[in-house]
C-alpha cells in the first residue's frame, strides 16, 4: 500500500515473534500509530525502522493505546500480561482488546471478564494462514465476542487479513481449535500420500501438478506437500505450537463428552515429533519427519 492515510487510532501490539512481526508491518502500512513489546526485546527492534516505537515494558507499550492486539504463545502466557495490576492500570477508559493467540475458548472467556471490571471491550480473533499469510496482510481471523465490538475492530483487523464474526466470546478460539483439527489432520493425509508417491517412484511435484482443481487439492497439498518433497521444515507454525493446539482441541471435546479419534492419533504423532524426536521448532508440516522415521524403524 503506498501512501497510506495516518490514522488517529494508537495500536499497541504485545509479541512480535514469527507471525507478529509481519502483522505489525502490514498494521503500520495501513497508517496506524504503533506501539510494540516483545519479550525478548531484538525481535521488536526491527520494526523501529518501519516507525513502530519500540517499548521495554507491556505496561508502556498499553498506555493510551486505543487497541491491544496480543499475540502471545498461549493462554497462561497471555494472562501473566494481561493481569499485571501495572498493566491494568495503565489501559485507557473504553479501549479494545484483541487477543490473537491460539488459547483455550475458556481462557478467552476469562480474559474477557477481566478486562470488563476495567470498562475494556474484549474479543478472541484468532488467526490461520502461517507467516506466508501474516506477510501478504491476508490471514484468515475468526473473532469471537460482541457482535458490535467486532464492527468497531473491522478496519484494524482488515489491515492483517479477512476478519470474520464466529460468535460469542470464545468462539474465536473454537473455531480456530476447529481449524486445527483440519490442519494437523491433513498435513498427516498429505505427508502419507506424498511418502507414498517418493518410495512407489512417481514425481510428487507432479502429481500435486495433477491433482490441482480435484477434491484432493488445497494449500496444504501444494504449500506443504512440496515443503516435505524438499526436506524444507524452516518455520512458518511451529510444531510445537500444533500439538499444543491439538491437546487443547481434545480438551474441549472431553469437556463435550466427545471422541475424535483422527485428530487423536495426529495428536499422538505431533507428541512423539515434538516430545521424543525432540522437533518442536520444524514447521508443522515436519510431520513427515515423524512418519520417515516411523517407517524406518519398521523396515
Amino acid at each position: 500500500m503506498s501512501n497510506p492515510v495516518k490514522s488517529t487510532t494508537t495500536i499497541a501490539f504485545l509479541g512480535t515473534g514469527l507471525m507478529g512481526a509481519p502483522m505489525c508491518q502490514n498494521i503500520l502500512k495501513h497508517g496506524f500509530n504503533l506501539r510494540c513489546w516483545n519479550r525478548t526485546l531484538n525481535k521488536a527492534l526491527t520494526l523501529k525502522a518501519s516507525g513502530a516505537l519500540v517499548l521495554q515494558t507491556p505496561e508502556e507499550a498499553v498506555n493510551g493505546a486505543d487497541v491491544i492486539i496480543s499475540m502471545l504463545s498461549d493462554g497462561p502466557s497471555v494472562l501473566e500480561v494481561m493481569s499485571k495490576e501495572a498493566v491494568l492500570k495503565t489501559l485507557k477508559w473504553g479501549a479494545l482488546w484483541i487477543d490473537m493467540s491460539s488459547i483455550k475458548p475458556k481462557e478467552a472467556q476469562e480474559q474477557a471478564a477481566i478486562l470488563s471490571r476495567r470498562s475494556i471491550s474484549h474479543l478472541d480473533a484468532p488467526v490461520s494462514g502461517g507467516t506466508i499469510g501474516a506477510e501478504a496482510g491476508t490471514l484468515a481471523i475468526m473473532a469471537g465476542g460482541d457482535r458490535k465490538t467486532f464492527e468497531q475492530a473491522a478496519e484494524c483487523l482488515s489491515a492483517m487479513g479477512r476478519p470474520v464474526y464466529v460468535g460469542p466470546s470464545g468462539s474465536g478460539q473454537l473455531a480456530k481449535l476447529a481449524n486445527q483439527s483440519i490442519v494437523g489432520i491433513t498435513i498427516g493425509a498429505v505427508a502419507e500420500a506424498m511418502y507414498l508417491l517418493e518410495k512407489g517412484g512417481a514425481d510428487p511435484a507432479a502429481v500435486r501438478d495433477a491433482l490441482k482443481g480435484g477434491f484432493a487439492d488445497g494449500t496444504i497439498l501444494q504449500q506443504h506437500g512440496a515443503r516435505m518433497s524438499a526436506r524444507d521444515f524452516e518455520p512458518g507454525g511451529l510444531s510445537k505450537i500444533q500439538l499444543k493446539d491439538l491437546n487443547n482441541v481434545l480438551e474441549v471435546a472431553s469437556q463435550l463428552n466427545l471422541t475424535l479419534p483422527s485428530t487423536e492419533h495426529v495428536r499422538d504423532r505431533y507428541a512423539v515429533l515434538v516430545n521424543e524426536m525432540g522437533h518442536g521448532n520444524l514447521d508443522h508440516s515436519g510431520l513427515f519427519v515423524e512418519l520417515e522415521a516411523h517407517n524406518t524403524k519398521q523396515v
